[in-house]
């Protein structure tokens, strides 16, 4: 769990901005959208296979 917590003389926009980069840093929102829906095996293979091959092309 992640925790933030107020440093003296913050505002809360602030605090909520490095809560929310925290959290994209961390995966939890990315995770929580891969395992929103059933995902066979097989479909995970591929989209492995996709991510791998986009990885490949950028390099």
């Amino acid at each position: 769990m992640l925790q933030v917590t107020l440093q003296e003389g913050e505002s809360f926009d602030t605090m909520l901005s490095r809560f929310r980069a925290s959290i994209a840093r961390s995966g939890i929102l990315r995770e929580l959208k891969e395992r929103r829906y059933f995902c066979s095996k097989a479909e995970k293979a591929r989209l492995a296979a996709r991510r791998a091959a986009r990885r490949y092309r950028r390099a």
